[in-house]
């Protein structure tokens, strides 16, 4: 394409991008909306509208909106946007022949993430703390941002101030605001020696995280990190998987409960620390699995602290290699499952394969949802319902849940 084409944009694409066909081909147009003509700029250069713009343009709430690669849809009016979230859904399962009744997206407020992974870039002394620009290997240093909570927008000071005391590199930073405040877990880099060490402690102090961990070990613990978790304040491991949102949480797990009432034994698959199995064990026996021990463990001490449950029964077990066989299935009257975001296709198998009434099935992929949804019809499910939930609000992901009964 030559630097002065210009190019008229029929549709969005799943990542945000505008689509404009020429020749048959599809091109995709950072930022670009339907209804508009652009010529797309070279580089980081703003979008050149040659028309009107779309009615549905707005203002961006973010001033790193356009160049950091966190958000991709902070340009779209809010009606566009919750129908663009819905259609990657719809699309998703159309391309898997499914056509089941995607209900409308669920939404989220912003401000409200309590979880974030972001990137910190040390050297000579100095950090960039945020996340990688548009396309780009390169780290905006965010100084503000509308997703997340604003307990961790008033710390990035602190937690890069926190980062320019590790060594030279680049390292993960998995942030996560609990009632204790800030517990931060770092890796990608060596921990420091000496004097280095101590600095970065008395940084981590300074800075009021209510935890630090740096490659897995701990290094500064002010108080122990909980969250609510089914009704009970869950002491959290270090860097653990939990839902992004607090709000998109209970929608997720109201849906669960709902579909699953009445039974009297549910295996709670991939489940961490018991975001749905604590819920569930109030009406039913609850098996829980998951492959990593610290969540287990922090499930369990959580079920024996409330009263009034059901009996919990904990596994450490890798699903992707060893999924929960047909045979072991029948024990059960409901199944949920919320893998990571590869899905859990080698589970889906021995589902299709089993009696289970019900299963739920959680996702934060859509393409990998409608995969394992696919071979579950194949295996007798109907698709009783599909739900998206904007948990990931401006981005291109999104929660769903999906119920599904055994017809034949």
């Amino acid at each position: 394409m030559t630097d002065d084409q210009v190019l008229d944009i029929t549709a969005l694409g799943a990542q945000g991008d505008g689509i404009a066909v020429v020749d048959g081909a599809r091109l995709y147009v950072p930022f670009a909306l339907p209804g508009e003509r652009v010529r797309r700029p070279e580089g980081e250069g703003l979008l050149d509208i040659v028309s009107a713009p779309s009615p549905d343009r707005v203002a961006p709430a973010c001033r790193h909106f356009g160049v950091c690669g966190g958000c991709a849809a902070q340009h779209m009016s809010d009606a566009l946007y919750a129908a663009w979230k819905r259609d990657q859904v719809v699309a998703a399962f159309a391309q898997r022949g499914l056509e089941p009744d995607i209900a409308p997206l669920v939404r989220v407020a912003p401000g409200t993430r309590r979880r974030a992974v972001l990137t910190a870039k040390v050297r000579d002394g100095r950090a960039l703390l945020g996340f990688h620009r548009q396309r780009s290997h390169d780290l905006v240093d965010v100084q503000e941002c509308p997703v997340l909570l604003p307990a961790i927008v008033d710390k990035l000071p602190a937690l890069r101030a926190l980062c320019a005391g590790l060594p030279q590199g680049e390292a993960r930073v998995t942030v996560l605001a609990t009632r204790a405040g800030l517990d931060v877990a770092i890796e990608g880099v060596r921990a420091p020696a000496g004097a280095a060490m101590a600095r970065l402690v008395s940084l981590a102090l300074e800075g009021g995280v209510a935890r630090l961990t740096l490659a897995g070990a701990p290094l500064v613990e002010r108080a122990v990190p909980t969250l609510p978790v089914g009704g009970v304040e869950t002491a959290v491991p270090p860097g653990v998987f939990v839902q992004a949102v607090e709000e998109a949480e209970r929608a997720l797990v109201q849906r669960v409960v709902d579909a699953t009432e009445g039974a009297r034994r549910v295996a709670d698959l991939f489940c961490g620390v018991g975001t749905f199995a604590l819920p569930l064990a109030a009406g039913a026996r609850v098996l829980a699995v998951d492959s990593h021990a610290p969540a287990i463990a922090a499930l369990r001490a959580a079920a024996q602290r409330r009263q009034g449950l059901k009996p919990i029964e904990t596994k450490v077990r890798d699903l992707f290699r060893e999924p929960l066989s047909s045979l072991e299935l029948k024990a059960f009257d409901a199944v949920v499952f919320d893998p990571p975001r590869a899905g859990a296709v080698a589970q889906a198998r021995q589902l299709a394969q089993s009696k289970v009434p019900v299963l739920v099935a959680v996702s934060c992929d859509a393409g990998t949802l409608a995969r394992d949804v696919r071979l579950l019809v194949d295996g007798g499910y109907a698709i009783e319902s599909v739900t998206p939930i904007d948990q990931f609000l401006y981005a291109p992901h999104v929660e769903i849940v999906a119920v599904l009964r055994r017809t034949r």
